[in-house]
């Protein structure tokens, strides 16, 4: 399953900045009980996730913190697209989203491009949860991800129609997106 290999299982890290080179955002990946804890610290919004994923990298909890040591979020799924929060509440409007993205990282796609079993020259349409940060609002939004080579994705949202170009590593995660993320080598 899925277009590239995983990261060892002692863990992996990454970080990128902006375009202009300000920082963006940075994970630490960790294998543990059976799957990967993602933590993705988001420098522009002043934020941490962290991602519980299955082996496949599968989202199944999601955990945001901004000021309080409690989770200001909290979403976690069946793993059937049916999504609900820590009180038991189902989110109807996100029933067939299977992955979730942040503006100001490019983490978040990396996951589902090195999962996506798309041939080069495919297309898969997904809705995605989409989260915003500051008023923690939660909306299903369709995306469109694009194979055009071994390592090379473009993203495009299909409200807006605005797309992004992206290259990706031996893992699927984002070396750059065109305008706006680059990896920082270590």
């Amino acid at each position: 399953m899925g277009n590239y290999k995983a990261p060892s299982a002692s863990g992996h890290s990454a970080a990128w900045t902006m375009w202009d080179g300000s920082p963006a955002s940075s994970v630490t990946m960790r294998w543990e009980n059976e799957g990967w804890t993602a933590e993705l610290n988001l420098e522009a919004d002043r934020a941490t996730v962290v991602l519980r994923m299955s082996a496949q990298w599968n989202i199944q909890q999601m955990l945001l913190f901004r000021d309080m040591e409690e989770p200001d979020l909290w979403l976690a799924t069946d793993g059937h697209g049916r999504w609900g929060e820590i009180n038991g509440a189902h989110r109807t409007e996100l029933d067939g989203c299977v992955d979730i993205d942040f503006a100001n990282t490019p983490f978040t796609n990396s996951i589902i491009t090195h999962k996506l079993p798309l041939h080069v020259g495919h297309t898969a349409d997904l809705h995605v949860i989409t989260i915003d940060i500051e008023t923690l609002s939660v909306v299903s939004v369709p995306q469109r991800y694009t194979r055009h080579d071994e390592n090379a994705w473009e993203y495009t949202s299909i409200l807006t129609g605005t797309s992004n170009a992206a290259r990706v590593d031996e893992f699927g995660l984002v070396v750059d997106e065109h305008g706006t993320f680059r990896r920082v080598i270590n």
